[in-house]
């Protein structure tokens, strides 16, 4: 089954294709939430499937009403497509939906032929990038990038913290459990109280172990 992630947007710059700033690869807005629109913003959330492999997976998803389809792009994991079938995949998503390339500590050969062939507009970095090599891919290829900071204690609310000073986007999983080959879609949920008080300057995503039950 596909994983769902809620978003609780937050304040953000709204990312416009016509004022210079960067657009996906299908020249659309990248980013959903400003400052003019952040009461609004408060009161909303925001979709996202990940791990999409199938036509037919995207195309219910989008009927269904997702705001964005996240694609894997690392080998130990069973979701994980080339650059050419993904890019088949995106080709199939409506403007309105944001496409978004999973990677995981990924050299830049990886990650020049996602920007440049796989149809994405945001990349999503679920390893153990830097501070400094978020800014640097961010400034290479001109999309917005989303950071996902394994949540188990308030040390990673701290970090999470300092990742929000050069992402565009959060997004909050659990810990993997000891012997894990993913970071990450292991269907596990941590303590949300532990970001629960936190001021996040930047839209977030929560992950992991999330049910009808408790995102209501």
């Amino acid at each position: 089954q596909e994983r769902l992630a809620r978003q609780q947007c937050g304040p953000g710059r709204l990312v416009r294709g016509d004022d210079g700033a960067a657009v996906g690869k299908r020249n659309r807005p990248a980013a959903i939430s400003s400052e003019d629109n952040r009461e609004k913003a408060f009161m909303t959330c925001t979709v996202k499937i990940c791990g999409l492999m199938s036509a037919d997976a995207v195309d219910v998803s989008v009927e269904a009403g997702a705001d964005m389809l996240g694609f894997v792009f690392f080998p130990p994991s069973p979701r994980s497509l080339s650059v050419a079938d993904a890019a088949a995949l995106t080709a199939r998503v409506p403007d309105q939906v944001t496409c978004v390339a999973l990677s995981v500590d990924a050299d830049d050969s990886l990650l020049d032929e996602i920007a440049a062939d796989a149809g994405v507009d945001m990349m999503q970095f679920h390893g153990h990038e830097s501070l400094e090599r978020v800014t640097e891919i961010r400034d290479r290829y001109g999309l917005p990038v989303m950071k996902a900071v394994a949540i188990a204690g308030p040390e990673d609310v701290t970090q999470a913290l300092a990742y929000a000073d050069v992402a565009d986007r959060l997004m909050f999983d659990a810990k993997p459990p000891k012997g894990a080959t993913r970071p990450g879609g292991n269907a596990l949920a941590f303590d949300w109280q532990l970001i629960a008080g936190a001021n996040w300057s930047k839209p977030w995503i929560l992950a992991g172990g999330l049910t009808p039950e408790n995102v209501a």
